[in-house]
């Protein structure tokens, strides 16, 4: 083989003490990686995957919490829609039922007044009889003492001869108005 021409060692055979030296130094380098370096890589790993997988176990369970206040919220909105949809249709029947309450009071009064009317103006029109009859027998009376010569008025006789001629025109002018 190949010798180096000072101290017998070639170029593949290096110096033996720098591969003792060599040999060393790689042993203690790896007993140092072993003993310290790659047991923190691991625990940093290890750390870095707990927390990945937390993190998604904690996505998971957020989201999860998220569909069931989803699902508890849609009931509640369901829930609100059904009694607001109660409440409009209670209200619309006490709007129906009130307003045929009005109506019926509202033609009650209507009623009741024109009754009161209606007994006002006959109440009206008997009073006028009266005073017209009164007033007729009045004017009658005058009139025939006129004709005749004398005073006809103040005389019972009279004032019941007058009464029994306007009972008898009235039934008369009623006759003829039923007829028609």
């Amino acid at each position: 083989m190949i010798h180096a021409a000072e101290g017998g060692a070639g170029i593949l055979f290096p110096i033996w003490q720098e591969m003792l030296i060599g040999a060393i130094a790689f042993g203690l380098l790896c007993f140092v990686l072993i003993k310290f370096v790659f047991p923190r890589m691991e625990q940093t790993f290890e750390a870095r995957v707990d927390a990945i997988e937390g993190g998604i176990e904690r996505a998971e369970r957020a989201q999860e919490e998220a569909n069931q206040t989803l699902e508890e919220y849609r009931r509640k909105l369901a829930t609100a829609q059904e009694e607001a949809a109660a409440i409009r249709d209670e209200a619309r029947a006490d709007a129906v039922a009130a307003k045929e309450e009005i109506l019926v009071s509202a033609r009650e009064e209507a009623n009741r007044i024109i009754a009161a009317g209606h007994a006002q103006v006959e109440a009206s029109r008997q009073q006028l009889v009266r005073e017209l009859r009164s007033e007729v027998g009045n004017l009658a009376v005058d009139l025939a003492g006129k004709i005749i010569g004398q005073r006809l008025a103040g005389d019972a006789d009279t004032t019941a001869t007058v009464d029994q001629f306007l009972t008898q025109i009235a039934d008369e002018t009623a006759e003829t108005s039923g007829a028609r």
